[in-house]
């Protein structure tokens, strides 16, 4: 049998998958344009580009000694941390292998052949990706102002829905929905179907615009927040993120979970940046002043971009595939969205400040030519 009828064996809704596709890592632009690794600005990931935490760098050290060793699978000094912090049950949470796994262990554990998942026009890719992996049918709401229509999503909710994704602030748009709306819309999901309230720039937002999220589980067990610490907290090379819900749900998705897929430098270096408060104020205060900074390159370039709440900016620079190409050769990578159906925009991560500015000229060279 030949590879490529072995690969039509697999199902039909696995073959249309179209794979996710991550920013160009530095290496990769080095190879391909002959450039200088450490003359590359990547902007294109929402990566925290200060560096991880000394805390967290300390943490790895020490746990690098016990590489023989398996992890702790259910990463109980992790999960003791957040249940302290969080003010939740230990057994309310899930890690994952970045919140993506979290988000993956959803669908999993919840969707299969005809059933729906609803979510939003410009949302991120991996809400249809894992929904279709599973046999399930995505439901795309279009989007009001490049954000959620929570009105139309709650319309879009049938008999079949079992899922509701929902990510605040949203990537790669950066809208963001304030806690009282989202909390009514929460309330007004029929108790049946899940609500994945994915904050995965939570902790980017000022903390007068941070929901209390995980205390609506409560009163509405159909409820899960998923966070991470590819972002904020500077650790996205170790894939660490966390899920909380209902104890009941949590059984669920536990269930389907690999063991052992959350490694143990991940855990250590989590629980050690989970303590660094000042690092994570820190980012926030850096990446506050990067997007006004970029705000006002925009502003002078006279070209439109969308305000933010995470650590990104959408910005509207007509044929993105030339200015992301011309870019590229000035050793500056951004993210071009077509494939969310944004073709004229670019999404550029908040840099240092250096970094911004390098974009900015870049930007410039690139809209001139």
């Amino acid at each position: 049998m030949s590879t490529a009828a072995l690969a039509a064996k697999a199902p039909d809704y696995v073959r249309r998958i179209s794979p996710y596709v991550g920013g160009k890592p530095i290496e990769e632009v080095a190879r391909e344009l002959g450039l200088a690794p450490e003359r590359i600005v990547k902007l294109a990931s929402n990566e925290n580009p200060r560096g991880p935490s000394p805390k967290a760098l300390s943490a790895v050290a020490s746990a690098a000694a016990d590489l023989t060793r398996y992890p702790d699978g259910n990463a109980y000094a992790l999960k003791a941390a957040l249940s302290r912090r969080l003010a939740v049950a230990p057994e309310q949470i899930v890690f994952g292998n970045g919140s993506n796994d979290v988000l993956e262990l959803v669908t999993h554990a919840f969707l299969r052949g005809g059933d729906e998942a609803v979510y939003s026009q410009h949302a991120f890719a991996v809400y249809p990706l894992a929904t279709q992996a599973r046999g399930a049918t995505g439901v795309a709401v279009r989007a009001r102002d490049f954000g959620h229509d929570l009105p139309a999503m709650l319309a879009a909710i049938t008999p079949r829905t079992r899922v509701v994704f929902v990510a605040n602030p949203n990537n790669p748009t950066g809208t963001w929905i304030e806690p009282e709306r989202l909390q009514a819309f929460i309330a007004s999901v029929p108790a049946e179907v899940l609500v994945v309230l994915d904050e995965a720039y939570n902790e980017y937002l000022e903390p007068s615009q941070q929901a209390e999220a995980t205390r609506w589980i409560a009163r509405h067990p159909n409820l899960i927040v998923t966070r991470s610490f590819s972002k904020a907290y500077g650790l996205a090379a170790l894939r660490i993120g966390y899920g909380v819900m209902d104890a009941a749900v949590a059984d669920m998705l536990n269930r389907v979970r690999q063991p052992f897929n959350v490694n143990a430098l991940a855990q250590a270096a989590a629980l050690a940046a989970l303590d660094d408060v000042a690092y994570v104020e820190e980012s926030r205060r850096l990446n506050r002043e990067g997007l006004a900074q970029l705000a006002s390159g925009f502003a002078r370039l006279r070209l439109r971009a969308l305000p933010s709440s995470g650590n990104f900016v959408l910005v509207e620079v007509g044929d993105a595939v030339r200015v992301y190409g011309a870019l590229l050769r000035e050793g500056v990578i951004v993210r071009p969205v077509a494939n969310y159906e944004l073709p004229q925009w670019l999404r550029v991560t908040v840099g240092l400040p250096e970094e911004n500015e390098r974009f900015l000229a870049a930007l410039e060279r690139a809209l001139a030519a």
